[in-house]
């Protein structure tokens, strides 16, 4: 009698629990966007302006929602541990995917863009034999645009990944020299999911935030915490 009554309890007060990886390129802002989650979303509420060091390996914690518990996976970006990623993507429910939009470059300017607003470099004459707005299109730099570019997309084609919603957060939005939403939804997130490497139409939405000041950081985990209850059916949760 004893135990059954234990196990009805238990079945009463358990939450269900998702669990969210943050991946994305080294230095993009993966464990900043963590720990200013932590701040929101834990009881103790950890300062967020405490100085964060690249990860080695990984972070975790528990955020404790009024319907769930979200546990945050912090997976390092260097070049050596994204082999590592894979082993996550089977247990996972959802995946944030962090873009540094000041480390993107140029590349990402449409040309009719840069004809509208440089008129030397518009069709015709000399603009387009020489050195005019042509050369300075070949000359913008892209900063990590492919490298950012070729592993979303191999996030995106593993098989184990499929199906899983994902949160694309262009970071850094407080920053001048940032690249804007707009445009790195159209010329980079786009070109990835509806390119010739997607793998399938899936769940997705790209968001700004800037992880530094905490801006955009409650709205990318209510969308990761709707995502995750819509798609449960085919990504159960763990209870707890």
């Amino acid at each position: 009698m004893y135990h059954l009554a234990k196990g009805l309890y238990r079945l009463a007060t358990s939450k269900e629990e998702y669990s969210v990886i943050l991946l994305g390129l080294d230095n993009a802002g993966k464990t900043t966007f963590h720990e200013q989650a932590k701040s929101l979303f834990l009881p103790e509420r950890p300062d967020p302006k405490l100085k964060t060091v690249p990860t080695v390996g990984q972070n975790v914690s528990t955020l404790t929602l009024p319907d769930m518990y979200l546990k945050i996976w912090d997976v390092g970006g260097q070049l050596s541990l994204r082999k590592l990623w894979q082993s996550y993507y089977s247990s996972c429910h959802a995946i944030i995917f962090i873009i540094d939009s000041t480390d993107i470059g140029d590349g990402l300017l449409p040309l009719g863009a840069l004809s509208a607003s440089d008129p030397a470099g518009a069709g015709g004459g000399a603009g387009e034999s020489g050195g005019g707005g042509g050369s300075s299109a070949k000359e913008a730099t892209e900063g990590r645009l492919d490298e950012c570019r070729l592993v979303l997309e191999d996030v995106l084609q593993n098989s184990e990944a499929e199906g899983v919603p994902v949160l694309i957060l262009a970071n850094k939005q407080d920053r001048e020299d940032c690249v804007e939403v707009v445009r790195i939804k159209e010329g980079l997130v786009k070109k990835v999911f509806e390119g010739e490497k997607a793998s399938s139409v899936r769940d997705s939405r790209v968001l700004p935030v800037s992880a530094l000041t905490g801006t955009g950081v409650r709205e990318a985990v209510d969308w990761v915490r709707s995502r995750v209850k819509w798609n449960k059916e085919s990504r159960p949760p763990v209870m707890r």
